[in-house]
């Protein structure tokens, strides 16, 4: 009798279940701050981007159908514009280096929403569509203009070393295929406080291209920058500016400084000379300031001068959220 009522208890028992193993989010440190381990894989996901806010304003309006018959006419115009920005970034280390991908979506209060960049990197290899080389021409602050044109369907390589940096890409102009392309070159050093940067550019179908060069030196509180470009003719790098047409050549300097630990001030003057002979100079002068860690305000002030349409001003007010 004792032995059948101790089997029934054996076979009523009750056995907790295992708990199934739970998967936190690892924090993956290898590629700098902000990556994690996408669960059951070795790959390190980042997560970034930024929403603007901003107001923009114009002394006067221009009024025409095509550059060669615009005019400006004095009438004060001003607009509200709101753009956000999602950032991924993937990377894993490989048998053949480091492999990693970006994609950055992008929307603006318009309604419209795009593929801003989306590009993939092995080593010194880039592949993809993205902002090249051309995109670095220029100084700081809002004041400058020569590049139009400088995110394309590209490939890519840059070597990179403590002081020294080398790059030379191939670009697609247009998409109707191989029937326009383009090639950059771009090298740098930095030689103690001062940088020193170079670019080439050629666009093969219309047989002209474009020169720059920029220094830039630690002075004072500051980094003072000067920079020249030079084109050779119409391109599909180069910008064509109202009240001038196709850009030849500028020069430009900028000097931006630490007013305060959160005010940053870069005031900037740049001259421009046309392919048809005209010129016109321009001078700005922005600020930033750090509200908090991922907050900052921004307002610049411009002032452009043509002789074909004299004088204009304009600026904007701007708040910025990054994470």
């Amino acid at each position: 009798a004792l032995a059948v009522v101790s089997g029934a208890q054996a076979a009523d028992a009750i056995v907790a279940a295992e708990p199934e193993p739970m998967e936190y989010v690892r924090v993956c440190d290898a590629f700098g701050t902000g990556y994690f381990y996408i669960p059951g894989t070795e790959t390190c996901l980042k997560i970034s981007g930024e929403v603007r806010f901003q107001y923009s304003w114009n002394s006067d309006r221009i009024v025409g159908s095509s550059a060669a018959t615009a005019t400006r006419v004095d009438d004060f115009t001003g607009s509200f514009s709101t753009r956000g920005r999602v950032n991924f970034e993937a990377k894993n280390d490989s048998e053949v280096g480091t492999i990693g991908s970006f994609v950055r979506l992008q929307g603006t209060s318009g309604g419209n929403v795009s593929l801003d960049q989306a590009y993939i990197t092995v080593g010194g290899f880039k592949a993809g569509y993205f902002t090249t080389f051309a995109d670095d021409i220029g100084i700081a602050g809002e004041n400058d203009a020569f590049i139009g044109a400088a995110k394309f369907d590209a490939v890519s390589y840059t070597y990179a070393s403590d002081a020294f940096t080398i790059g030379l890409g191939v670009d697609e102009l247009t998409d109707v295929g191989f029937s326009d392309l383009g090639a950059e070159v771009y090298a740098s050093a930095s030689l103690g406080a001062a940088t020193v940067s170079v670019w080439g550019l050629y666009d093969f179908d219309a047989k002209e291209g474009a020169v720059s060069a920029k220094i830039a030196a630690d002075v004072g509180p500051g980094t003072f920058e000067l920079y020249g470009v030079y084109s050779s003719g119409t391109n599909a790098y180069v910008a064509s500016v109202d009240g001038l047409g196709d850009l030849e050549w500028t020069v430009g300097a900028a000097y931006g400084f630490k007013a305060t630990e959160k005010l940053k001030i870069t005031p900037s003057v740049n001259y421009w000379e046309a392919q048809n002979g005209s010129d016109a100079w321009g001078a700005g002068l922005l600020a930033e300031y750090s509200i908090a860690s991922g907050l900052k305000a921004s307002a610049t002030v411009d002032y452009f001068d043509t002789d074909a349409r004299g004088e204009s001003w304009s600026g904007f007010v701007r708040l910025t959220r990054s994470f």
